[in-house]
């Protein structure tokens, strides 16, 4: 048989996911969480966020998508006995893979410590963003716990969400990853709402000079708007969570971080309110494969 172009393959992609979207339904809300860098509280934010939103009454599906990085599963204490890694080789399917977690959601481990796995081809993103969309018909919200960083994998996943939360802290070093996170996204032509998240401030005030740089230098250089999406304040409460394996909304539901991470589900509530289901993650992977 003749070899066939990359650009045929290519299309032939596109055309079979062009007629899976014509015969969805109603689509979720997808959430993509990542960061310029490690070390800020991506993952915790993920966690915690996605069970205030279950608290709403909400079906919440936490996916942990820092492939070969996954540690969400740690937060929640969970001893997942198969992965992503496992629906990556075709051993299970995304529904098999996913466990229940705390406060009501549904959690899908990612996997860890599996090289191979880092670098996903085109085939095989792929192949995971078609389970990753089995999830839509049977919940509301679903939450991407996204790598740090700007890799293929990390930039496939936010640019098919409806919106990317950027996780920085106040420091600069993460600040500077947080903007280059937002330049990638402004190249890659990104459609999702983008907005900032202050974790780790010492106060209110930190939080808002901390997104007024980001929004600034995003204006000023990319002509790329910049939403604020809130911050969550500096709580050793938050600390001791993290080595109890308890989320911290669970653990400590009266801290000041739980009252943070309460008013960011609160404001993304008000933003799903009445959206029209337009095919939502999987009609705009069509483009990443066109």
């Amino acid at each position: 048989m003749p070899f066939r172009s990359v650009q045929t393959r290519h299309a032939d992609q596109a055309q079979r996911l062009r007629q899976l979207v014509r015969q969805r339904g109603p689509s979720a809300h997808v959430l993509a969480i990542t960061s310029g860098k490690g070390g800020v509280g991506k993952s915790n934010v993920a966690v915690n966020l996605s069970i205030c939103l279950a608290a709403h009454s909400l079906r919440v599906t936490l996916v942990d998508v820092d492939i070969g990085l996954a540690n969400a599963d740690l937060l929640m204490d969970l001893q997942p006995r198969s992965t992503l890694s496992d629906v990556l080789s075709g051993a299970r399917t995304i529904e098999q893979v996913t466990m229940q977690g705390p406060g009501g959601i549904r959690f899908v481990p990612g996997t860890s410590g599996h090289h191979e796995w880092a670098s996903l081809s085109d085939f095989e993103r792929q192949n995971l963003i078609h389970q990753i969309q089995k999830l839509e018909t049977s919940t509301d919200i679903v939450v991407l716990d996204c790598g740090a960083g700007i890799s293929k994998n990390v930039l496939a996943f936010a640019l098919a969400a409806d919106e990317v939360f950027v996780v920085t802290t106040p420091q600069p070093p993460a600040l500077t990853d947080a903007y280059a996170t937002v330049k990638a996204l402004y190249l890659e032509k990104c459609r999702a709402r983008v907005s900032l998240l202050v974790n780790m401030a010492h106060t209110e005030r930190e939080a808002a000079a901390t997104f007024r740089r980001l929004e600034s230098v995003a204006q000023r250089f990319l002509d790329f708007p910049i939403a604020n999406s809130g911050y969550i304040l500096h709580d050793t409460a938050l600390e001791l969570a993290v080595r109890e394996r308890v989320p911290f909304v669970i653990r400590y539901p009266g801290s000041n971080a739980g009252a943070c991470i309460a008013a960011v589900a609160a404001d993304l509530m008000q933003r799903c309110k009445g959206r029209s289901s337009g095919g939502g993650f999987w009609k705009r992977v069509v483009g990443l494969f066109a």
